[in-house]
């Protein structure tokens, strides 16, 4: 395991797995692991045990080409953040267009993919390359089918080129079918949170399925008994994209063949086409419908599988693919390659209806944002369509930019000539514009930057009045400024990302328009104009094609490296959980969602434990730990849930993910939570750049979460008791802060005491804030799931849990 081991989280070398694998498991230390069989012995204080889950998202070096999907898991991410809808209400129609719309985006991901892999090898090897005697003749690899030979032909070229899209689509299908039956089969408890539900069988919320009616659910969405549970979506969805990816294959094959056999007379083949053709139209509005008809069954643990179209779907779609590979290999004297294959009308097709879906997304955003509007939601709401744009314009750059670096590799030979017609004009346009986007990032940088450093400033002066007795010291008050300058940058990420993806649209929209209307790479359109404009355009195209290459070997190499340095993982891999939280709703291709493991062995464990021993428990987490421990008790019975406190720190749950996905972590939601759980105690520091407040500002209850901001450093200058600088902190290390100890301890103690009556329980908050001691100072307290044992509370283990490890 390359993070944190069960020894570090529990602070000592002998542990023991209670329950689990090697993927993810629950330990405890050694002379713990019978708790239960000797309650005497812990009297008056907890078991402590770690959940450790740090392999559902890292592992050996070779997981780094989920990278390389990261397109599919950013579009996913879309789905999730769709504006907040009011409370108690039904579901409006825009919620389903919203998903569908995300939905039609994700198969256009695919779709761009598996055309970028033809365009390899259909049209740049097997048509130009090996119908170029220039490029054939000098490599000896594709002499085979060089004209005058049985694969000489045109149409036997493309059918063999044909088996390496159709393979990597059955490859994206393994591995999808694969984390399948890993992640999204994890069977939830039987009497996991839906008993508070309230819901029975239907489409969830956003399922674009036509006449599907909803009840208002008063549980938030996290806490339906499906939610963890997408076994059925991404079968469904799985079968579509493949169905759709072996499609654009059979499309390319025969498409070129078709329109040869139109222009040489021959009825038969010409009819044979057209059937092919129309058989392919058929196949692909059935992918459409399937992908369109239904999204996800949240209200209910949905077991049921779509035999259908998740059997017969592929089958078709590959039956169609052997049909339209016989069709081309048929035989066609005097038929031969020259130009290019149509991949520009499909590639702009294909930019066209993914802008054109984005905008619609937008507006559809916009309006459900006006039906529950909250100032703290990124972007006025529009942080679901920017997502997506980001994720079709990085799928766009990375597809155009493997085709534009093969392109230049099988253009090298060395004769001072060229030896093919090059790729698609559309994509090199795509490469032009990536050295002005830098160029934007670059501007944009530089004023967060002087922002940042006015910040350091204005924050300088008043770091030494908050120790008092301690001389100031200027250089000691820059560093600390700047940590929280530094930090605070992350609420700045909203108008960021809107500039990115305003400059991204406006380039993306020149380049389609100015390949349709010229023709031509832009080193050509800009001919004859004014010299500057024409140089420009040049070094554009030219350093836009390298540095695509080099971005996508350095993309591939970072992640790599991410995966096996502990210290590089934490770098990214804040993003990286997030984006592999969520469930794949809107792209089965995407890297699996690690929740729908972790977030059942986490209500297994803990209703499991309670309901064996009868006692209580405190669950911690740190970072996204917490994230997990909030929807782990989400999904716990109501029963349960007034049985455990809840202890986060260095959380992300208000200041990420209640600004990003507010439908699921806005302030509804979180106040529901803190009113359901018997205490909530939540640890927080102005130099964390993730962590934060979860409770907000104006909420009644905001002092009885939140603690915080904490000293960070713990002392200004050296001291008696501090002879050696303190540190800051940032964002991990919270158990180093006594507050950590003070609010831990005020948890086992309340729990420890006997069970509150069943309707005292269930009275109003002000009631559970009258029970709650208050510290002196607001605090938020983290801690890992505490250990069972009868009448013994889970507290967590004392060293800091590190990113992707939940105590």
């Amino acid at each position: 395991m390359h993070g944190a081991s069960p020894d570090e989280l529990l602070d000592d070398p002998r542990t023991v797995r209670i329950t689990g694998d090697a993927t993810a498991a629950v330990f405890r230390r050694a002379a713990d692991a019978d708790a239960e069989s000797h309650p005497e012995r812990y009297a008056g204080r907890p078991v402590v045990e770690a959940y450790c889950w740090s392999r559902l998202t890292s592992g050996n070096g070779s997981r780094a080409l989920w990278l390389l999907l990261l397109p599919f898991m950013v579009v996913n991410l879309a789905h999730w953040a769709r504006p907040a809808v009011p409370d108690g209400a039904p579901p409006p129609r825009a919620v389903r267009t919203y998903g569908v719309l995300v939905r039609i985006l994700a198969l256009s991901l695919t779709l761009l993919l598996i055309a970028a892999a033809c365009e390899v090898a259909l049209d740049l090897l097997a048509w130009q390359c090996a119908g170029s005697p220039a490029c054939a003749g000098s490599r000896s690899w594709p002499g085979f089918a060089q004209p005058g030979r049985w694969w000489g032909q045109p149409g036997r070229r493309l059918a063999l080129a044909a088996l390496l899209p159709a393979a990597l689509t059955g490859l994206l299908w393994f591995l999808s079918n694969r984390t399948w039956s890993a992640y999204e089969s994890q069977t939830p408890p039987a009497d996991a949170a839906g008993a508070g539900a309230g819901a029975g069988a239907g489409a969830e919320p956003g399922s674009g399925a036509p006449g599907a009616s909803e009840a208002p659910d008063a549980a938030p969405a996290l806490g339906r008994p499906g939610f963890w549970y997408g076994r059925r979506i991404v079968a469904r969805l799985r079968a579509a994209h493949t169905a759709a990816g072996l499609l654009t294959v059979a499309a390319a094959v025969t498409v070129p063949t078709a329109r040869h056999d139109r222009s040489a007379n021959a009825p038969a083949l010409e009819a044979f086409g057209w059937a092919v053709e129309f058989l392919l139209t058929l196949a692909a509005a059935a992918v459409a419908w399937v992908v369109c008809r239904r999204g996800r069954t949240e209200a209910r643990a949905d077991h049921r599988l779509d035999r259908a179209a998740v059997t017969w779907l592929p089958a078709a779609a590959l039956a169609l693919l052997a049909t339209a590979s016989v069709y081309a290999c048929w035989s066609r004297p005097g038929w031969t390659s020259s130009g290019r294959l149509p991949g520009d009308f499909a590639f702009g097709v294909l930019m066209l209806g993914q802008g054109c879906c984005t905008l619609l997304l937008a507006a559809v955003a916009l309006r459900l944002h006006r039906l529950a509007p909250d100032p703290e939601t990124a972007l006025s709401g529009l942080g679901g369509p920017a997502i997506a744009l980001l994720g079709c314009a990085l799928g766009g750059v990375m597809s155009g930019g493997v085709a534009q670096r093969f392109a230049d590799w099988l253009d090298g030979s060395g004769n001072g000539t060229t030896a093919v017609p090059a790729p698609p004009v559309l994509l090199s346009w795509q490469a032009a514009v990536l050295p002005p986007l830098l160029l934007v990032l670059a501007l944009l940088a530089a004023v967060v930057a002087v922002r940042a450093l006015l910040a350091r400033r204005r924050l300088a002066a008043r770091v030494a009045a908050e120790y008092p007795g301690e001389a100031p010291d200027a250089d000691r008050s820059r560093r600390i400024a700047g940590a929280r300058a530094a930090a605070a940058l992350t609420d700045s990420a909203p108008w960021f990302v809107a500039a990115v993806c305003g400059t991204t649209l406006l380039l993306g929209a020149g380049a389609l328009t100015g390949a349709w209307l010229s023709g031509q790479v832009p080193g050509e359109a800009a001919r004859g104009t004014h010299p500057l404009l024409e140089a420009a355009a040049r070094a554009a195209q030219d350093a836009g094609s390298w540095l695509i290459g080099f971005g996508f070997l350095l993309f591939v190499t970072w992640g790599r490296r991410a995966y096996r340095d502990p210290a590089a993982r934490r770098t990214i891999g804040v993003l990286w959980d997030v984006g592999t939280f969520w469930p794949r709703a809107a792209h089965p291709f995407a890297p699996p969602c690690y929740a729908e493991r972790a977030v059942p062995d986490l209500t297994w464990r803990m209703t499991g434990w309670t309901g064996r021993t009868g006692g209580r428990l405190v669950i911690s987490g740190h970072s996204q730990g917490s994230v997990l421990a909030a929807a782990a008790v989400w999904q716990l019975p109501p029963h349960v849930r007034r049985r455990v406190a809840l202890l986060t720190y260095g959380s992300p749950l208000r200041r990420l993910y209640g600004r990003w996905f507010p439908a699921y972590f806005g302030p509804g939601p979180l106040l529901a939570l803190h009113r359901q759980v018997d205490c909530w105690r939540n640890l927080w520091r102005a130099t964390d750049p993730i962590g934060g407040p979860v409770a907000a500002p104006a909420a009644q209850d905001a002092a009885d979460v939140d603690r915080g901001p904490l000293a960070d450093p713990l002392a200004y200058g050296r001291s008696a008791r501090h002879p050696l600088p303190a540190p800051v902190l940032g964002h991990f290390d919270y158990q180093a802060d006594p507050a950590f100890a003070t609010e831990r301890d005020a948890l086992l103690a309340r729990l420890a005491g006997p069970p509150a009556p069943q309707d005292q329980q269930d009275r109003q908050e002000q009631e559970v804030r009258r029970a709650w001691p208050q510290p002196p100072v607001p605090a938020v307290p983290p801690a890992p799931p505490a250990v069972p044992a009868p009448r013994i509370s889970k507290e967590p283990a004392a060293p800091g849990d590190p990113p992707r490890t939940a105590g």
